[in-house]
């Protein structure tokens, strides 16, 4: 029987009952007298030691440990394979996306949207990237580093921009989510490709563009995308580095799960560790006035 305390008691389920007569004959036979006609007095068993409790509620305290680091590690190797392959969250550092994306909105991201161009292709519910895809992925030019852009030319498109207007295959391409903040005063960035000016690429990108060039429109190549900033005049993207190929693409945000605002300087990368600790704590204590509640939970298109 179990004590009160979870550990296992020493009485035993069934004690013998007492005052039980002697088994043989009654109190006046033969058996039972001393040859005398007095009875024999009743012979007392002696107490049998019990065993130690100590040892049992060790060995149940181990169990429990146990117990508790191996759901402690389920649910470790469970986070890690959802980040790995199925959802990561990401922050929004730069104004490159405004106005779908600003500064301190903090993204769920779709790993298993795209697929990886391998044999688990077919068995997977994978879609190809669209023009018009929002993407994160590993910047081209330093792999260790994560950018949001979207998606404006596919393998085999002919695209240019003249006066900030894209064109893909010759058609005018509609973007109500396009942002403009400067006149068209820019050769290069409103008026691509061009390739008799080294303003901006990189000079690899550049020597690879020359050579994509077709009738005054770049040709994206197999496997790769083109890819700009719906901020089209603050945007660091395809234009000045190149290509995102298929390799690079981490999957597509879902929601924004929080959007906190952040004043007019971004304090996401602050300079020091006193910085960084002030920030914490001012976000966590004002945490109600900060966040955009409008933004928050909303689907990212």
């Amino acid at each position: 029987m179990n004590s009160p305390a979870g550990h296992i008691s020493s009485v035993p389920d069934n004690p013998p009952p007492e005052g039980l007569p002697p088994l043989n004959g009654s109190a006046g036979d033969d058996a039972g007298s001393d040859g005398a006609g007095h009875s024999a007095p009743l012979q007392t068993p002696a107490a049998q030691p019990q065993p130690s409790a100590a040892p049992l509620s060790e060995w149940s305290a181990g169990t429990e440990l146990i117990g508790s680091l191996q759901s402690l590690l389920g649910t470790v190797v469970i986070a890690v394979f959802v980040i790995t392959f199925i959802v990561q969250a990401f922050q929004i550092p730069s104004p490159s996306m405004e106005n779908t994306l600003l500064i301190g909105d903090y993204l769920l991201v779709n790993k298993l949207t795209y697929g990886g161009g391998g044999l688990g292709d077919f068995f997977l519910p994978y879609r190809r990237v669209h023009s018009g895809d929002i993407i994160v992925f590993h910047y081209p030019v330093n792999p260790t580093q994560h950018f949001v852009k979207r998606v404006i030319g596919v393998p085999g498109d002919h695209l240019r921009l003249i006066n900030k207007q894209v064109y893909v295959n010759g058609v005018p391409l509609k973007e109500p989510y396009a942002h403009f903040t400067r006149p068209a005063d820019d050769m290069f960035r409103d008026n691509f490709p061009r390739i008799d000016m080294l303003s901006g690429p990189t000079p690899e990108w550049w020597v690879q563009m020359r050579k994509l060039v077709e009738d005054g429109q770049l040709i994206v190549p197999e496997g790769n995308y083109f890819v700009m900033g719906d901020n089209r005049d603050n945007s660091y993207d395809s234009r000045y580095w190149g290509f995102v190929p298929q390799v690079n693409i981490i999957g597509r945000p879902l929601v924004i799960y929080w959007s906190v605002q952040t004043g007019d300087a971004d304090p996401s990368a602050p300079s020091s560790m006193g910085d960084k600790l002030y920030h914490f704590a001012y976000t966590l204590t004002h945490i109600y006035q900060m966040t955009r509640w409008d933004r928050t939970l909303r689907l990212v298109r």
